[in-house]
């Protein structure tokens, strides 16, 4: 006769033992898929171009179409966007590149760090108005943040220029730290994006020197090289804001440096025929507004003749796509910062060059076709 009871203990023992059995696989499986999918995205990741942008941001025009290029490549991760002075405040570069991030559905993910609200030659920005007057200026009459009152705050500009209360805000860290931080995270990965004047990059490199052979590449928007400057006839915006640090970032030694300047800048024209090509691609309301509220929106409305340019564009599109590039030349530059007519005049030697003058390569033109497509490509994903 059986024992029911034996029989139902061993019978409830087997079940439980299969059970955990079961559960035991189910487990290693469940980690093993888990371990498999972070490897993958991690692959995925590092495949991808790793940028740091380094700019002192407006609204749509070129600062924010060259960030807006950035976050709609799937060729590229954004680690991060870090402000700097010069056509705007700090301030006001946060303000509009969180706006920005915000209509393109990118601001959880790319976050804003504030730099340097100044140049590097103490008393600058308030010697500006005098200097000009000495040194006479150029074909642009203008001193970016040199030229008006610091705001408040940069959410008294969100306030005031969007009528709204933002919904993200910069990040807490320096805009140096978060460059010096990012670079020796992906050791030899970064590529840093300077479209505005070098002060965060100066100071990242003086800070913390260790990171230069760290740095893939560094891709500047300044300079003009073989034509006149635009703010003096000398000197292009971004090297002329603040020579100092140009001066410095030019002459690290970099894996790889490429210039952007005003000698392909130029070429490329922004004008009334793709002014209206801009604004039929661009449907989301928020940069709708943006780009109508452009005082070069009036401009193209009261003169159909009038051309003005879109160069830190180039600079995205180039680390996108750097076969875009049709003519260059490799050349040690310098910045001149000596405080004179020619200050912040950028240099290249085809003869016996300055010692420490490093080589960089000049990109002199590019495919405008494939440039405009890539900008209206990116404009159609908003």
């Amino acid at each position: 006769m059986y024992n029911i009871a034996y029989i139902k203990n061993e019978v409830g023992a087997a079940m439980i033992g299969s059970y955990n059995q079961s559960l035991g696989v189910f487990c290693v499986l469940f980690a093993l898929a888990l371990f498999s999918m972070k490897a993958s995205a991690s692959e995925n990741y590092e495949e991808k171009e790793l940028v740091i942008l380094d700019t002192d941001m407006v609204e749509l025009y070129d600062d924010g179409i060259a960030m807006l290029m950035l976050t709609a490549s799937p060729e590229i991760e954004l680690l991060g966007v870090t402000v700097v002075a010069g056509n705007t405040w700090v301030e006001e570069g946060t303000a509009y590149a969180l706006r920005q991030l915000e209509g393109a559905g990118h601001a959880a993910s790319v976050p804003v760090a504030m730099g340097k609200n100044a140049p590097l030659r103490e008393g600058r920005l308030g010697n500006m108005k005098k200097e000009r007057e000495l040194f006479g200026f150029g074909r642009d009459d203008w001193q970016g943040a040199g030229g008006y009152a610091r705001p408040e705050s940069w959410r008294a500009v969100y306030r005031g220029t969007y009528k709204a209360e933002p919904t993200f805000a910069p990040i807490e860290q320096h805009a140096v730290d978060f460059i010096i931080e990012q670079v020796k995270k992906y050791p030899g990965k970064v590529t840093v994006a300077a479209i505005g004047p070098c002060g965060n990059i100066a100071e990242a490199v003086r800070r913390a020197p260790e990171i230069i052979p760290l740095i893939k590449r560094i891709v500047y928007m300044g300079g003009a090289f073989f034509q006149e400057g635009n703010v003096t006839p000398a000197a292009e915006f971004n090297c002329w804001f603040d020579p100092e640090a140009a001066k410095i970032a030019f002459r690290s030694h970099f894996r790889e440096q490429i210039i952007v300047p005003l000698d392909v800048c130029e070429k490329v024209k922004l004008s009334a025929k793709r002014y209206a090509e801009t604004e039929k691609n661009i449907k989301n309301p928020i940069f709708r507004e943006m780009l109508r509220r452009n005082f070069r929106h009036e401009k193209f409305k009261a003169d159909p003749d009038y051309v003005t340019y879109i160069w830190d564009t180039i600079v995205s599109a180039i680390i996108i796509d750097p076969t875009i590039i049709t003519e260059e030349t490799s050349l040690p530059v310098d910045v001149n910062d000596s405080y004179s007519l020619s200050y912040g005049q950028t240099l290249a030697f085809k003869g016996g060059a300055p010692e420490g003058a490093q080589t960089s390569r000049i990109v002199l033109s590019v495919d405008e076709e494939r440039l405009w497509k890539m900008v209206f490509d990116s404009f159609r994903k908003l």
